[in-house]
């Protein structure tokens, strides 16, 4: 527990010091905090491969039965070491942004990232669900503040319309939450959110629907998912694109944790039941998604309805209820976050050059910018799940997982494939080829620099690696696939 903790503890640390005046010192010494993460990040990985990580318990409010509870699994891993290589890249990315764009001043920037990191940090090493619960609305907080502070164009009303949909979210999970606790009682006679302790009581027929489909419906708008996604889109456009990137690659994946870790442990029965309606939903996504991101006239509104087809993919494989598709399920979640967090930082580059995210004011970019080409490219096969990229494999996991139960789902949702290849292309020739636009000669006069090339080609990087080699990650979340399955009584 002492490592867990102090993982956490450590960018929330740092988001204290920019509390300081720290003046021109505020980037490196918040740089400084978020690569000190990704070091411990490290050690707790190697703590784990070692099998020297055991779990570990605090009282907190006993009264209620709350612990102060935090452990590893493959699936909280793989989400740890990815927000803690995210949030120095979105650092480094977004450097000077913050000064340009921003209402206050870059020490709020930097606080609310790294906030955002510790929260993120200890949702996906909660086991213990009212600290779980907790934790899931203080996410909201410095997200807010990140899109209303240093957002664009209409970036109040997009950090309110982000912050109602969470907290309506909220509010319905509080009812699941109450309701564990009287479960709780009625089983053992003592309450507890453990959630080891509670994957052993027995079902409660009274409260096990109303408390699956209220923790579902919280999870269903983080992920989000159609028809409560509209939220996504508009908070992408205004926020800056290191805001989304925390928010899309790393935040918004504790919907799909949710469902993996709380609805199919504690529920399982309720969750077989309700497997068709969720593959429905992940259907509709995929193909709502794709479809509004070919219409979408905005880069970076394009890049958010992608995510919501890919959310539409996740959830697919999570309802499948077989081994493989859950594997696929939790891959595509980290391959999801590097191949939005590469989209979102080219575009970052690109939109920072022009001064407009529309698709209209581009063209012959790879003219003047050919670096900035070649990286917008690799990362867009990526989204469009490339063989070679990592993306591919996790779909392809997802897509077999269907096929093994509902050959028919699988044909549907292959068709999210080919329109994804159709948004990513499309975006590319309007944007990269042909002619040069007047107004790109006038505005976009460089092409990436050092640091800008570092993050992207990072970025990149990961998302090969981990196509040529994806047991560095399915080794990890295998395990969690398979004991998941075994409690839904899937294949």
């Amino acid at each position: 527990m002492f490592w867990l903790t102090c993982l956490g503890l450590i960018p929330l640390v740092g988001a204290a010091a920019m509390c300081l005046p720290l003046k021109g010192a505020a980037k490196p010494v918040g740089l400084a905090f978020s690569l000190a993460t990704l070091a411990m990040a490290g050690v707790v990985a190697g703590l784990y491969f070692n099998g020297s990580l055991p779990a570990g318990t605090a009282d907190w409010i006993p009264q209620f039965g709350v612990q102060w509870a935090v452990s590893l699994d493959g699936m909280g891993l793989v989400m740890v070491l990815l927000t803690a290589i995210l949030t120095p890249a979105v650092l480094i990315a977004e450097w000077d942004t913050a000064e340009r764009v921003g209402r206050w001043p870059v020490n709020a920037y930097l606080g609310l990232v790294l906030l955002l990191e510790s929260l993120c940090l200890y949702v996906f090493m909660a086991d213990d669900v009212l600290l779980f619960y907790l934790l899931f609305e203080a996410t909201l907080l410095p997200m807010y503040f990140l899109i209303g502070g240093f957002g664009q164009t209409r970036r109040a009303y997009a950090a309110m319309k982000f912050l109602l949909f969470g907290l309506a979210g909220g509010l319905v999970m509080l009812v699941s939450v109450i309701g564990v606790y009287v479960w709780s009682v009625d089983a053992t006679g003592q309450p507890t959110y453990y959630l080891p302790d509670l994957i052993s009581l027995p079902d409660s027929p009274q409260f096990g629907w109303l408390l699956m489909i209220c923790f579902l419906i919280a999870f269903i708008l983080k992920a989000p998912m159609v028809p409560v996604h509209t939220w996504l889109p508009t908070a992408a456009e205004a926020a800056t694109p290191g805001t989304s990137t925390l928010m899309v690659g790393v935040m918004d994946k504790i919907g799909t944790f949710g469902m993996i870790k709380i609805c199919l442990a504690l529920f399982p029965t309720e969750s077989k039941a309700i497997a068709p309606v969720m593959i429905g939903l992940a259907l509709l996504s995929i193909l709502y998604g794709a479809l509004a991101a070919i219409g979408s006239p905005n880069l970076l509104r394009l890049v958010a309805y992608t995510s919501v087809s890919h959310f539409g993919f996740m959830v697919l494989g999570i309802y499948t209820f077989t081994e493989v598709g859950t594997s696929g399920a939790i891959f595509y979640m980290v391959n999801h976050g590097f191949s939005t967090a590469a989209l979102f930082a080219v575009l970052g580059f690109l939109v920072k050059r022009r001064g407009s995210a529309k698709v209209a004011d581009y063209g012959g970019v790879q003219t003047v910018a050919p670096v900035l080409s070649g990286l917008l490219l690799l990362a867009g096969l990526s989204s469009l799940a490339l063989p070679g990229m990592s993306s591919f494999v996790s779909e392809f996991m997802v897509m077999a997982g269907a096929w093994s139960q509902f050959w028919w789902v699988a044909a549907i949702a292959a068709l999210g494939t080919v329109l994804a290849a159709v948004y990513i292309l499309l975006m590319y020739q309007r944007t990269m080829t042909g002619p040069v636009a007047e107004t790109v000669k006038q505005t976009v006069t460089s092409d990436l620099g050092a640091r800008e090339r570092a993050v992207a080609g990072v970025l990149v990087a990961f998302i090969l690696v981990l196509g040529f080699f994806p047991n560095l990650a399915l080794g990890v979340v295998e395990p969690v696939a398979a004991q998941t399955t075994l409690l839904v009584g899937g294949k």
